[in-house]
């Protein structure tokens, strides 16, 4: 039996696992299914992801956290056991250190519920370290000198916003404007213009298919079928990019907003140094068709999207595992 490090992207969309001198060993949907009769747990991660909005009345398929914080406490520990459990299964790992990623602006509470459901899963110590932070390692910035680097770290639920240097946050946001809520705005958009009431699957597809932030990147159509709200009916529609555009202005901009609030209190000689190096884009967020323009064109910095979104802030825990020193405690 021997212990290695874990680190955990603990994100409203997606759980993300990497272990020390292995790298990234899962990638699942944050998502439970439990029958809410019997209280037993039946699918965790991608199994539960399939189940949404599909299930049977006693069956719940449940995103245990919301707007990156724990929503569902129960549900969540049981994702996180499932998960070490897996990732910890064919290994025989002793008791691991765990780094868990959570937003920045999260309330004491918030953070202990996350340490309390990692603790309860057997890890030796568990550290808790800001998204946005991590999010800036993982893209291969250096936050250790006296420079300043900004990330916008877009996950499902959260945009956190941070101007970083000397290992440490100066000045950060965190929004409750992020991918879920692009999601929400499709799903109204249509039901307000069309009266189809379509599924969250369906709004995420929309949004990757043909969405875009940023007016003309994107001509391009699609059929959404859905149901009817004024005979109940399965009804099919033909979404343009040009509205799926105009149904994501507002929290676009809302994100745009909060990033210029966030400049406007960084020291002058930071913010030098964000007009040079530029702002880094992380999270799913990051790979919405136009959102790197439209900050551009909004901040007049530039702004340059990670190599590998997705997994910035899971890869920022490999390199913060073998640097413990850089770990706030």
């Amino acid at each position: 039996m021997f212990s290695k490090d874990i680190g955990i992207d603990l994100g409203t969309a997606n759980v993300l696992v990497y272990i020390k001198g292995e790298g990234i060993v899962l990638n699942e949907p944050s998502v439970v299914a439990i029958d809410s009769e019997t209280k037993k747990t039946l699918a965790v991660g991608t199994k539960a992801h399939e189940m949404l909005g599909r299930t049977p009345g006693e069956v719940k398929a449940i995103r245990p956290l919301k707007d990156g914080v724990i929503a569902d406490f129960d549900a969540t520990e049981i994702m996180l056991n499932h998960f070490i459990k897996e990732v910890n299964g064919k290994r025989l790992f002793s008791r691991p250190r765990i780094l868990i990623c959570c937003p920045s602006n999260i309330t004491q509470v918030e953070k202990n519920a996350i340490k309390e459901a990692a603790e309860r899963t057997g890890a030796k110590k568990v550290f808790l370290e800001e998204e946005p932070k991590v999010a800036a390692v993982g893209a291969g910035l250096d936050i250790s000198k006296p420079n300043g680097s900004m990330v916008i770290d877009i996950g499902g639920g959260t945009t956190d916003i941070a101007i970083l240097s000397l290992g440490g946050i100066v000045t950060s946001a965190s929004i409750k404007v992020a991918g879920d809520t692009f999601d929400n705005d499709i799903q109204k958009y249509i039901k307000d213009k069309y009266k189809l009431l379509i599924g969250d699957r369906t709004a995420e597809e929309i949004k990757f298919r043909i969405g875009s932030v940023y007016p003309n990147v994107r001509k391009e159509k699609m059929n959404v079928r859905g149901r009817n709200l004024i005979n109940g009916l399965p009804y099919t529609v033909t979404i343009s990019s040009m509205e799926v555009e105009e149904a994501l202005r507002k929290s676009a901009n809302t994100i745009v907003n909060k990033v210029k609030n966030v400049l406007e209190q960084t020291p002058p000689e930071l913010a030098a140094d964000i007009i040079n190096k530029g702002i880094v884009l992380t999270g799913g967020g990051a790979l919405m068709v136009g959102l790197d323009r439209l900050l551009a064109n909004e901040l007049k910095v530039p702004v340059i999207i990670a190599s590998s979104p997705l997994t910035c802030v899971v890869e920022g825990t490999g390199v913060l595992l073998d640097n413990i020193n850089l770990i706030d405690r």
